[in-house]
């Protein structure tokens, strides 16, 4: 039986296109958006007031499907897309997904397959009735995005019935009168890493992120044995980014029998993927058992729903989502959660930036409404204010200082956001000829990562746009040189080299190995640019650890530490302690109930806030539960 609330949505939208005399021959949900199918699609593209109109009243993305009886054969469809969209466009890829009627054209100038006024788009519907749905090309190939933009194309049939199933909780009708609402936290409470939280209404269950703890393996998966329900009760899951500590641990939902939908950013669900695949490769190389396989990996793909940023979407029974973007990574998000009516409103901050970045623009906190926070406070223990100006001028001097020494610079970075931001830093001084070192070697998924950048570059700052929409990426510089294996990577170095490695904490992958073999020779050097976990290798390292056992070749042998060690701080993606009371100072108004979470000084911080503001701030443990409402 039809729900209620969709049907004054469907009888609405027919009443408004019989006064526009516009046919319809079937309206559907498709998860939180809405397909109108029609065998006169071109209206709507002509008429773009239609699908504007429709969209800002019902606050739903409208969807145009056209009638199976006016498609065009695909091969000839395809013959004749081919005449139509411009040489130029750089057309990759031309696919056809009958389940949704469209015709998937992944180019690298998607404008020129649009054309002006989408006049090239239109033209492809009037000759033969399939929808274009236009894709980013990125500008060097990535096995990654085929991947996954292969099994969205594959799974249709499958997504369909999913996205009605979808739709089905989110217009369900409430159970209960009681209006309570519930936080539980599942993991990265005074603690960095494995973050998770569960959010409860009588009606609805929510999680906010699924990371693990890479830096701990004694302490690695979040607390999900406590809930106690089936995780396929749960109403949907929310990514804030595509970071391992946040994400990380999502597949093992899908592996445990959850079915439901998981909502972030597009670039998330490309970059989340990425790592997850990752981390089951560094597992297997490890001889550890990964915590899920490939297959709940893609499982993870079918049921992404992705959304911008400042789209509003009813995920749930009396909830909305919206993402706000949080200037952290490509595609991160603070999630604002719109409760009961507007009976609540809570923001999720995940982790933010708000200061300085070459990568993103300014942190977007014009939330609506908050009463309720919680926030991350990864940096809240340390009162500095790093200047971004020295501190780049400091790492250049470093790195020209190894060269004189014939040494190498070896700089372990989270292939996703801190090896961008390094990128970009080392490109400039390059092309200012202040850096002397003779190439920089990438090693380990950095490439791929830097390719998805390029698919998104309306999500950086306008400068970096403007250069990869000319064909001109920074991540694609000649002082770059890229590996893929082991083997190539030694082979490509030589003296005064610098090395961008994975992973960050020294926790794994080619930056353990490059450390293994360069630590002993003080002519080289190791800089952290990025948050070392507690238990890390890299945070021992700080700490002053100048030997350590390794194995080589089957033996246990001695590693003495004699390289430089130099921690360079304003380069992190998290605030600064300066930074997150700035962030406080220019919220309108404080919300009433702060949780302190994802740091190591969250009850310190808590205990400052709440005097300063004068409001709730607190700092619960994994486990605890807090009541909102």
């Amino acid at each position: 039986m039809e729900q209620e609330q969709f049907k004054q949505i469907k009888d609405y939208i027919e009443k408004f296109l019989t006064k526009k005399g516009i046919h319809s021959s079937k309206i559907e949900a498709e998860g939180p958006e809405i397909g109108i199918y029609t065998d006169t699609p071109l209206v709507f593209f002509d008429e773009k007031s239609i699908v504007g109109e429709l969209a800002e009243c019902l606050k739903k993305r409208i969807n145009i499907r056209s009638e199976k009886s006016i498609l065009m054969d695909p091969a000839q469809a395809l013959q004749l897309i081919k005449e139509i969209i411009p040489q130029d466009a750089d057309i990759k890829s031309i696919f056809f997904d009958s389940v949704f009627s469209e015709v998937v054209i992944e180019a690298i100038k998607p404008g020129v397959v649009i054309g002006k006024q989408g006049i090239v788009s239109k033209d492809i519907i009037k000759k033969t009735g399939w929808i274009p749905r236009i894709i980013r090309a990125p500008m060097e190939p990535s096995e990654i995005l085929k991947r996954i933009r292969l099994t969205l194309l594959k799974s249709s049939a499958e997504r369909k019935v999913f996205l009605k199933n979808v739709a089905s909780t989110i217009y369900s009708p409430p159970v209960s009168n009681n209006d309570w609402i519930r936080v539980t936290a599942l993991g990265g409470f005074r603690e960095v890493g494995r973050s998770c939280v569960l959010l409860e209404t009588p009606d609805t269950k929510i999680l906010l992120d699924c990371g693990l703890n890479v830096a701990d393996k004694s302490e690695e998966a979040p607390y999900l044995d406590v809930l106690r329900f089936p995780l396929d009760e749960l109403d949907a899951v929310v990514i804030s980014h595509a970071h391992v500590d946040h994400c990380g641990f999502l597949p093992y939902l899908f592996k445990a029998g959850y079915h439901g939908p998981v909502y972030c950013t597009e670039p998330t669900r490309d970059l989340m993927a990425l790592l997850q695949f990752d981390l089951i490769d560094v597992a297997v190389k490890s001889g550890r058992e990964p915590p899920y396989l490939e297959e709940h990996i893609k499982e993870c793909i079918k049921h992404t729903i992705t959304r911008d940023y400042r789209e509003v979407t009813d995920i749930a029974p009396g909830i909305r989502l919206t993402f706000h973007d949080a200037a952290h990574i490509l595609g991160s998000a603070s999630v604002h959660l719109h409760i009961g009516e507007g009976k609540q409103n809570l923001v999720y901050t995940g982790d933010f930036k708000f200061g300085f970045t070459r990568l993103f623009n300014n942190m977007d906190i014009n939330y609506p409404r908050v009463e309720s926070m919680i926030m991350e406070s990864t940096y809240a223990g340390k009162d500095i204010t790093p200047s971004r100006m020295h501190s780049e001028g400091y790492l250049i001097d470093v790195i020209n200082q190894t060269v004189d020494k014939g040494g190498i610079t070896l700089i372990p970075v989270f292939s996703v956001g801190r090896a961008q931001e390094a990128m970009l830093i080392l490109e400039e001084y390059y092309r200012l000829g202040k850096l002397k070192a003779p190439k920089i070697l990438v090693d380990g998924m950095t490439r791929q990562a830097s390719a998805i950048h390029t698919v998104y570059p309306e999500f950086m700052k306008k400068n970096i746009k403007t250069r990869v929409l000319q064909n001109n990426s920074p991540f694609l510089s000649d002082i770059f040189v890229t590996v893929d294996d082991a083997k190539d990577g030694e082979e490509l170095i030589t003296p005064g080299t610098v090395i961008l490695a994975s992973s960050g904490m020294l926790t794994g992958g080619p930056s353990l190995r490059y450390f293994n073999k360069y630590a002993s020779d003080p002519n080289n050097t190791l800089v952290f640019v990025g948050y070392q976990g507690k238990n890390s290798l890299g945070y021992k390292i700080q700490k002053g650890l100048r030997s350590m056992p390794i194995i080589e070749e089957g033996k246990t042998k001695n590693l003495d530490i004699n390289m430089r060690i130099e921690t360079i701080d304003s380069f992190s993606g998290h605030s600064y302690r300066a930074e997150l009371l700035n962030f406080l100072n220019n919220l309108k108004p404080v919300p009433k109930t702060i949780l302190i979470n994802h740091g190591d000084s969250c009850q310190e911080f808590g205990r400052y806030a709440s005097k300063k503001y004068n409001v709730n701030a607190v700092s619960i443990q994994d486990l605890e539960s807090i009541r909102l409402r």
